[in-house]
């Protein structure tokens, strides 16, 4: 097992470095990891069962252990679109978890579907931020937990980021300022009793950076942004863990009781280890039932969604060089998942490289197939100028069979490869009116165009509405798209035209 040791030390305001102790020192050890919807290890890291060895190597060592996952975890797995998250509250059952906060993804199945997998957890769900019109948190949601610690008490509750709104979708949920709960939440805590306050929290940089800020409370176990970062600031600390439990980080929390020349006063110290996953060996139990799930998944593929009435070819010639009826399919349930005013996705990205005849019973794995890099859609925003620039980056290579050609959704264009590139669209259209440069649009996309893949740079630096770790898979909008459909007759319909054909 890879670790990094990091030795912090926090000193409560008003305490001197030299006092007398007056009770034995309590360490407490945070198992902390966020953003886990991969139940299985990658490249040799991450995934439930690394995780397990982890938390039981924490237990057996004794002393009082804290497990917290930092949210996000029912969704985007392509499982989870089969079976909305329900495996891996199982298996973090399996695990044993102290408490779970809400992330957005928790919301992806809108928030009935988030009540039914708070009622499976066998752990307590918390957010205190996250609640209906009529200021009730969630059904099954845990307001704050407060665990005894050998004569201390550490408060816990939950923070949920605002951007929940944006990014998936959870109905008439609202979500509170973070730092104006922090605040009330930890006084709550106070006044019961608590020693340290700890806000578990899936929140953005900003909010996150907000929050150590204020010092509203003691330590923040955060997610959301797949980070792995200590931030210390006062008397306050942040730790994030990545992602996909690839690392995870153990907090030892040293809390002693000192006599200063004001009286007692409290001290802590926080002693890190961040550990890499790659050499850790996977929990026997919960590999066996990891695997019984991928053999589940395996099945799902298998099931079929969906006719197309009409041929489709999603040989590599095809997708690269011209409008084509599948990519027209993927790029119109891209936009009609995000509610984009148009959508843009790479021929490349397209790979099965087959053709389909009409009346083809299309099947899960077909579509997996398809669309193997397991991207997500992002949701953007763009000026009408930046779209035009990226139909001239999509159309540069059409020549020489690039994979940046640009399918298109919400919007039509004509291109002319006989001119030279960067000046090859004319004609562009959004709803039916020429583009206006100087408007702004909101634009889906696969991520890695996104973050400025395949020449796509005008995306990157674009204002994110649904960013890639808030995104939904592509595969799974369009497996979803042709299951609710039943039959689907996607065409050659003039979205992009070649000049002089």
């Amino acid at each position: 097992m890879g670790l990094l040791r990091i030795a912090a030390g926090l000193i409560a305001a008003g305490v001197l470095s030299i006092g007398t102790a007056l009770a034995e020192p309590v360490t407490v050890t945070f198992v902390h990891f966020n953003d886990l919807d991969r139940m299985s290890a990658d490249k040799g890291r991450g995934g439930v069962a690394k995780l397990a060895t982890v938390v039981n190597q924490a237990r057996a060592a004794g002393g009082t252990v804290i497990v917290t996952n930092g949210g996000d975890t029912i969704s985007p797995s392509l499982l989870s679109s089969f079976d909305q998250g329900a495996h891996m509250i199982d298996l973090l059952n399996q695990v044993g978890l102290t408490a779970m906060v809400l992330g957005n993804h928790e919301f992806d199945f809108g928030p009935e579907v988030a009540e039914e997998r708070i009622a499976q957890a066998e752990f307590p769900m918390l957010s205190s931020n996250a609640v209906r019109p009529d200021g009730s948190l969630l059904k099954g949601v845990t307001g704050r937990l407060m665990i005894e610690a050998g004569g201390y008490k550490i408060g816990m509750f939950g923070l949920t980021t605002k951007g929940t709104a944006e990014k998936s979708q959870p109905g008439n949920v609202e979500f509170a300022d973070t730092v104006e709960t922090a605040r009330t939440m930890a006084a709550k805590l106070g006044e019961e009793g608590a020693s340290v306050v700890v806000a578990l929290a899936h929140t953005d940089l900003d909010e996150d950076t907000e929050l150590l800020a204020s010092g509203a409370v003691d330590l923040i176990l955060s997610g959301d942004d797949h980070l792995l970062q200590v931030l210390e600031l006062g008397d306050s600390m942040l730790i994030e863990s990545g992602g996909q439990a690839e690392y995870i980080t153990l907090i030892h929390l040293t809390l002693d009781t000192v006599e200063g020349r004001r009286g007692p006063k409290l001290v802590k110290t926080y002693n890190l280890e961040v550990i890499n996953t790659q050499n850790t060996a996977e929990e026997p139990g919960i590999a066996k039932a990891v695997a019984a799930y991928e053999e589940k998944l395996s099945a799902e593929l298998d099931i079929e969604i969906g006719t197309s009435a009409t041929a489709l070819d999603t040989r590599r010639v095809s997708v690269r060089s011209g409008e084509n009826a599948f990519a027209n399919m993927l790029v119109d349930a891209m936009r009609e998942a995000t509610g984009a005013d148009i959508a843009i996705t790479n021929g490349g990205g397209i790979r099965a490289d087959r053709t389909y005849e009409p009346g083809t019973v299309l099947s899960r794995r077909d579509i997996l197939s398809e669309l193997p890099f397991g991207n997500k859609t992002v949701l953007i925003e763009v000026s009408g100028a930046d779209v035009i620039a990226a139909l001239e980056n999509g159309v540069s290579g059409v020549e020489k069979g690039s994979g940046r050609f640009p399918h298109v959704s919400g919007l039509t264009f004509t291109f002319d490869p006989a001119k030279p590139a960067g000046s090859r669209v004319a004609g562009t259209t959004v709803a039916g009116k020429a583009i206006d440069p100087d408007g702004r649009y909101t634009l889906a996309t696969n991520d890695f165009m996104g973050r400025g893949g395949d020449g796509y740079r005008m995306f990157a630096m674009a204002r994110r509405i649904i960013d890639a770790n808030a995104g939904a898979l592509m595969a799974s909008q369009l497996i979803q798209a042709i299951e609710q459909a039943g039959e689907v007759s996607p065409v050659v319909e003039g979205r992009i035209t070649e000049a002089g054909k």
